[in-house]
């Protein structure tokens, strides 16, 4: 992610023109208190374009209705989502490194521990599928991430450890997404590990963590288990925990609950913002081409074997886009119109599109956050969208 900072303002752009790289960091505009009801537009974006990710013919969109973004809690720097299985309540991780409830009760408190910069500290929840054990994407004072996992009973945290940590070369582009596969994996997204066009070009190289989403069986070894299905187990010279790979800032990611798909939202860096896309029966080893390409268009010289092209890209800097911000496939049972359609934005615009999972191109913009910083999905399949400048939003119909 990339942040131009102006005095206490900092908001999420991209790495083209003028301003500096970055990411969330504390807001000095606010949200407007209360709800906010927003009438989709009936129009096709004319700055997204995009390729269908299965070769079906997409199904006629069915008639719209309006969406509400009604506010359940205030929180701080709020940038991750996450539900605990046989729980109701909704967890939230706050960039300055706590882990809350939106009814206000603190789980984890990191704040005497994790980095302050830009795209540093807390940045990513999950719960394993159990519920048992609890897992934080974090940055600590040196700017190395850690992914640390705590027993948890529903009440207390307790018998900590790190499962996997990165050494990071600069302080942008930690990614932080974690989740839970349908596979019972945990999935793990790391950026290229900052500087502006990869450098040290990690997202090609297969001997680096950085610039992957990697796949990992925490409990299953000390300190986890790599599973032996993963694409580039016994493939001489690779890290065997990836599982896709040419990613620049996988920020935020999301699986699709009803049939196991793959969504990313991909960071971009002068020209464009991408969401790519994995089937639910791939075998993984995606090359989603960062630093060879940005968007569909290359970016650097050199030899390219087979590329995954994204499927959703906008220009950056048009209209306000900076930073994209992938959410999830909706199938929650209160809006009917939204069923099958992929929600996501943009950090900046703050706008927020629905595609047809079939057909991405036909997206439509159907609702806005200032400074949207995630998404969330519950146990029922409803959505949430967080905003940096504090308010956590259920999304309802109008």
């Amino acid at each position: 992610m990339r942040l131009a900072v102006a005095v206490l303002a900092v908001v999420l752009t991209g790495c083209s023109a003028a301003p500096p790289e970055g990411a969330p960091v504390p807001p000095s505009a606010s949200v407007p208190a209360g709800t906010e009801a927003v009438s989709p537009s009936a129009s096709v974006p004319a700055d997204a374009e995009a390729a269908s990710p299965s070769g079906s013919p997409a199904a006629s969109m069915p008639a719209q209705g309006g969406l509400r973004f009604t506010r359940i809690a205030e929180l701080e720097r709020p940038v991750a989502f996450a539900v605990r299985s046989g729980d109701r309540r909704l967890y939230v991780a706050e960039q300055g490194g706590r882990l809350r409830t939106t009814d206000g009760d603190t789980i984890v408190d990191l704040s005497g521990e994790v980095s302050g910069g830009n795209e540093q500290g807390l940045l990513g929840v999950a719960f394993h599928p159990s519920g048992r054990w609890l897992y934080l994407d974090w940055t600590d004072k040196a700017g190395t991430t850690h992914v640390t996992e705590w027993a948890y009973d529903g009440a207390r945290a307790t018998r900590r450890r790190d499962v996997l940590t990165q050494e990071q070369p600069f302080a942008n582009h930690n990614g932080g997404q974690l989740a839970f596969g349908p596979d019972g994996y945990l999935y793990i997204a790391l950026g290229d590990g900052g500087g502006g066009g990869d450098p040290e070009g990690n997202g090609q190289d297969l001997g680096t963590l950085l610039g992957k989403i990697l796949r990992i069986d925490p409990r299953g070894g000390k300190p986890y288990a790599v599973p032996e299905d993963n694409p580039f187990v016994g493939k001489e010279g690779a890290r065997t925990e990836i599982w896709a790979y040419g990613l620049r800032n996988p920020w935020r990611f999301g699986f699709d609950r009803a049939n196991g798909d793959l969504w990313i939202g991909d960071v971009g860096q002068n020209a464009w913002e991408e969401v790519d896309y994995q089937p639910a029966g791939s075998e993984g080893g995606e090359n989603y081409g960062w630093n060879l390409r940005e968007g569909r268009e290359r970016f650097r010289q050199g030899p390219a074997g087979k590329l995954t092209d994204p499927v959703i890209v906008y220009p950056l800097n048009e209209g306000g886009n900076c930073s994209v911000i992938a959410g999830f496939v909706y199938h929650g049972a209160k809006i009917p119109w939204l069923r099958g359609q992929f929600l996501y934005g943009d950090f900046c615009a703050g706008w927020i599109r629905a595609a047809p999972v079939d057909e991405p191109a036909r997206d439509r913009r159907v609702g806005e956050v200032e400074q949207l910083s995630s998404f969330g999905e519950d146990h029922d399949g409803e959505l949430y969208a967080l905003s940096l400048a504090g308010p956590v939003y259920r999304i309802d119909p109008a």
